[in-house]
């Protein structure tokens, strides 16, 4: 079905990342490429201040393995960790690297998301492409 899927994960508890690479696997076409997208987001300076430099290294690393087991045993997949506000990067990301499908796990939303997580939602509103979200 689709040729250059974009899989945004976020490592929160309540996420269901393996259903979202279940979801890709299964909407890819023989050759596709998938490729799995953590966004960081940009921490205030006046929180840099305060934070160790060792513990964004180490939250940075942990990304990197975890991202790499994500791609281990799916041809054609590979990792990007990217920085910004999360749904609007993520658009721009498949955008401008030319995506044609993102499929994203969306959290249980709280009343003020009314149907969707606030990251699941912008993506839905604003991508170019088709998108998939897994609940």
């Amino acid at each position: 079905m689709y040729k250059n899927i974009a899989v945004p994960v976020s490592f929160d508890q309540d996420r269901d990342v393996a259903s979202a690479v279940d979801v890709a696997k299964c909407l890819a076409d023989t050759g596709a490429r998938i490729t799995f997208l953590h966004v960081m987001e940009i921490v205030p300076a006046y929180v840099v201040d305060i934070i160790p430099q060792q513990t964004f290294s180490a939250r940075t690393q942990e990304i990197d393995r975890r991202l790499k087991e994500l791609t281990d045993g799916i041809e054609n997949a590979s990792a990007a960790v990217i920085d910004g506000a999360a749904g609007r990067t993520i658009t721009k990301w498949a955008s401008d690297n030319g995506a044609d499908c993102i499929v994203i796990a969306s959290h249980r939303p709280v009343m003020s998301d009314i149907l969707l997580g606030s990251t699941a939602a912008w993506v839905v509103r604003h991508a170019d492409c088709a998108v998939h979200v897994v609940r």
